[in-house]
């Protein structure tokens, strides 16, 4: 089991890790920095760091040491003359950073490489450990783009990124908003696959139309790495074929609104989901903060509650911010009022890990 937490949240970067059966923080880094995405490095040990300082940018660390200390690398640049196109009638504007929504590291036969999803709907890819980037051209240059348009922020963005387990030239993102796109080749040339979606929010004649699909989060099974799993805007849906089609699942309860998923590492059919209420609202349904687990592929889900506040709670949980080790058994859940809790047996019964951290964004075990 991970014995290490990454937490990042708009007030910096923490590290918990368990001793004596409790889980407690060990080291803070970056304290009053939005630190928005933190990731582990299996390959080196490495730590990345994620920061979006407003004024003064998109920052990009790295640590060798565990984050004792951090060196600055470089982020995604747009080439000069890049455009942003929307299909939701916004002009074009220049292409700039404005966030690194996804940040995942390649195999252990690409020691250096990194990949990197961005708003404004970019993907880059790093082969030197982030020190330079590269737009993945055969993504941006895509005429479908011109199509895409903002979820949550006013343009699109690269979420999700799963590199499959077979091989580093197998991989597949999702985008909200612009369905699922997968490539073959490493990045060369892609092809939509959210075929099966479909997008309540649209007229019924547009509304599986595959490029308009607002994907909220995709996750990859690693043991049964056919098996994929999206929380969407408005539903969940699951792919057994390698995510060349998808099927609805309408019985996650209380809600199929959610951000957040997670997929047991050997078992595709057991997955957990945080709903909550949709579009303007966005709190948990009835002020309940519940998990929601199936372990039958969507059949049949189950409400985890116990050690969740159960009355007056107003704790949203973002996309990145539910996370399971690669036992199955430990997951990590935090929201934006800085709630933490931590499960050491599927999501059954829940322990607050720390109490009034600031605003979570992103939780990930290492």
């Amino acid at each position: 089991m991970a014995e290490a937490l990454l937490v990042s949240t708009r007030k910096g970067l923490f590290q918990l890790v368990r001793a004596a059966g409790a889980w407690s923080i060990e080291r803070t880094s970056f304290l009053g920095q939005n630190v928005t995405l933190a990731l582990a490095d299996g390959r080196d040990d490495s730590l990345y760091a994620a920061l979006n300082l407003g004024h003064f940018g998109v920052k990009l660390h790295r640590s060798a040491d565990n984050g004792a200390t951090w060196d600055e690398r470089a982020v995604p640049v747009y080439p000069a003359g890049e455009e942003i196109r929307t299909g939701d009638g916004k002009p074009p504007s220049p292409a700039s950073l404005k966030m690194l929504w996804a940040l995942e590291a390649g195999p252990v036969s690409q020691p250096g490489r990194l990949w990197a999803g961005t708003l404004p709907g970019g993907l880059f890819s790093s082969d030197d450990a982030g020190q330079s980037w590269q737009l993945v051209r055969g993504l941006w240059d895509r005429a479908e783009r011109a199509n895409w348009f903002g979820g949550g922020y006013d343009t699109p963005g690269i979420h999700s990124i799963c590199i499959d387990p077979r091989s580093p030239a197998i991989v597949r993102v999702a985008i909200s908003t612009g369905g699922v796109w997968a490539t073959f080749d490493g990045g060369a040339t892609w092809e939509q696959t959210a075929h099966g979606m479909r997008a309540a929010y649209l007229p019924p004649e547009l509304a599986h139309e595959p490029n308009s699909q607002d994907v909220h989060r995709m996750v990859q099974c690693p043991a049964a790495p056919d098996h994929f799993w999206a929380q969407h805007h408005n539903g969940v849906f699951r792919s057994t074929d390698a995510a060349r089609s998808w099927q609805e699942v309408p019985n996650v309860t209380p809600s199929v609104f959610g951000f957040a998923v997670a997929v047991h590492p050997h078992d595709p059919h057991t997955t957990w989901f945080v709903p909550a209420v949709k579009d303007e609202c966005r709190v948990p349904v009835g002020g309940r903060l519940v998990v929601a687990r199936t372990c039958d592929g969507g059949e049949t889900f189950h409400e985890l509650t116990n050690g969740l506040p159960q009355e007056t709670s107003y704790d949203l949980v973002y996309r990145h911010a539910l996370d399971v080790d690669s036992s199955g058994e430990r997951l990590a859940v935090g929201s934006t009022t800085g709630g933490l809790w931590i499960s050491e047996n599927g999501g059954e019964s829940w322990d607050m890990a720390a109490a009034r951290l600031p605003p979570i964004h992103a939780v990930r075990f290492a």
